[in-house]
């Protein structure tokens, strides 16, 4: 890894771990930031994404080492490139973030709270964001692109 790289890793990490550390400490109660739209409201989640394997934590523990290292290979195999540091550095970050959560807290510590239309949407934290945005990114610029240039040479 690359200098820039950790240094993005490191600051994802430490804003995730941060925010985290302040809600917890300060945000006794559910705040309503917008009406029926938008809480800040403080959990733990003791199982993976929408909660899935709650209770299962050595299991979780597991499979994002596993993953983790599969995400690795396959940054290996992209030429180095901004977009690449960017997009590995956001998934990196915050898979690092919420495997701290699982190591040392009750679970991952979850905050952001939205409503749509009367749709509860599992609460997250600046990492999944991370996650959700990389992961995006990656997709739109290596699976999609690649399926493009294989369309192409038909």
């Amino acid at each position: 890894m690359k200098k820039k790289q950790i240094l993005l890793i490191l600051s994802i990490i430490l804003s995730d771990q941060i925010s985290k550390f302040i809600i917890e400490k300060y945000f006794f109660k559910t705040i309503v930031v917008i009406p029926n739209f938008f809480n800040l409201d403080f959990v733990y989640n003791q199982g993976g994404a929408f909660s899935l394997f709650s209770g299962h934590r050595l299991f979780i523990l597991i499979m994002t080492v596993i993953c983790f290292g599969i995400i690795r290979s396959i940054e290996k195999e992209i030429p180095d490139d901004l977009k690449k540091t960017i997009i590995f550095s956001l998934i990196y970050g915050g898979v690092i973030g919420n495997f701290w959560d699982r190591l040392f807290c009750k679970g991952v510590r979850d905050f952001f709270d939205f409503n749509f239309g009367g749709y509860h949407f599992p609460t997250f934290n600046i990492a999944d964001i991370a996650i959700v945005i990389g992961f995006s990114l990656f997709v739109i610029f290596y699976i999609l692109r690649k399926g493009e240039k294989n369309g192409n040479n038909r």
